[in-house]
C-alpha cells in the first residue's frame, strides 16, 4: 500500500469509525509523530464527551414534526423562543452525528433540559470541565505561575472582582484559568489539580438572580456541579470527587469568593 499524507479530516474520520481499516497502522504512526494533531484528536474526543453530557436527555428523544417539516422544505411555523431552543438542540445533536463538532461546547448557550438560570449555570460549568480537565497542554490559557495577571484579566472580561481560590487546604492546587464565553455574557474557568492528578474547576460568570445553591449531576457516573448564585454573580465547582468532598472544596471556594468581591 502506499503511505498517503493524512490530515485533520482524517482525525474525524476516525472517530467516526469511518478511515479505512488497512489506514489505520499508518495514520496511529503519523499521529503519534505529530503532537499537535494528536492534541486535537483528544480535544474532539473531549469535545464529543461533553456535547454527549449536555444533551444526554434530548438525543434519544424523537424529532419533533415542526423539525422534520423543515427538513423536508415544508414551510416553518413561526418561531417561539421555546421552539428556538429546540431547534438550537437539534442542531447541535445532528453535528455530534456527524462528526466535526471541535470547539463548538465552548459557545452553548442555554441549551440544557432546564430553565432555569442554575440549570444553565451548570450544564456549561459541567460541559467546560468535561472539555477542559482531559486536557494536558491546552487545558488552561493563562498558568498559575501568572497568577496576578491571571486574576485582573478574568475581573477585567468578566465583570466580575475575581480572586482565584486557595484550595490548598484541601489538597489542590491552582492549574491556571481561560476565558469561556456564557449565553450573552462571559464566565471565567479556573482548574485545579491535586498531587494525583484529579481536577476540579470553578466556572464563575456575572449573573443577576435570586439568591439559590444547589448540587447539579450531568449523568451517572460524570461529574458534578455544586452551584450557587449569590451577589451578582453564579459560580460552580465541578468536579468527580466523592460528594462530601466536592462539598468542601465548594464552601471554602465560595467563602473566598465572596471575600474577594467585598475586599
Amino acid at each position: 500500500m502506499t503511505r498517503r499524507d493524512f490530515s485533520e479530516r482524517d482525525i474525524h474520520m476516525a472517530l467516526d469509525g469511518e478511515l479505512p481499516v488497512d489506514e489505520r497502522v499508518a495514520y496511529d504512526a503519523w499521529l503519534e509523530a505529530s503532537p499537535e494533531m494528536k492534541a486535537r484528536s483528544v480535544r474532539y474526543v473531549a469535545d464529543r464527551a461533553a456535547l454527549r453530557a449536555a444533551f444526554a436527555g434530548v438525543l434519544d428523544e424523537p424529532v419533533p414534526a415542526r423539525l422534520q417539516n423543515i427538513v423536508f422544505g415544508e414551510a416553518p411555523v413561526k418561531t417561539t423562543a421555546s421552539s428556538s431552543r429546540w431547534w438550537r438542540v437539534a442542531a447541535a445533536a445532528a453535528m455530534l452525528a456527524i462528526g466535526g463538532v471541535g470547539g463548538y461546547v465552548a459557545g452553548i448557550d442555554h441549551l440544557g433540559l432546564e430553565d432555569s438560570a442554575e440549570g444553565q449555570l451548570a450544564e456549561q460549568a459541567i460541559a467546560a470541565h468535561v472539555l477542559y480537565a482531559a486536557e494536558q497542554r491546552h487545558a488552561v490559557e493563562v498558568p498559575a505561575s501568572d497568577k496576578d495577571h491571571l486574576q485582573t484579566w478574568l475581573s477585567n472580561r468578566v465583570g466580575l472582582k475575581l480572586v482565584a481560590p486557595d484550595l490548598a487546604a484541601q489538597g489542590f492546587q491552582l492549574v491556571g484559568g481561560r476565558l469561556l464565553p456564557a449565553g450573552e455574557s462571559k464566565a471565567a474557568m479556573l482548574l485545579y489539580e491535586d498531587a494525583k492528578g484529579e481536577r476540579i474547576s470553578l466556572f464563575v460568570t456575572a449573573e443577576s438572580v435570586e439568591k439559590t445553591k444547589g448540587t447539579y449531576g450531568s449523568e451517572e457516573d460524570g461529574p458534578e456541579a455544586i452551584y450557587w448564585l449569590d451577589k451578582g454573580y453564579g459560580c460552580a465547582v465541578v468536579g468527580s470527587l466523592p460528594r462530601a468532598q466536592l462539598t468542601a472544596v465548594a464552601k471554602s471556594a465560595y467563602s473566598q469568593l465572596v471575600a474577594g468581591l467585598a475586599s
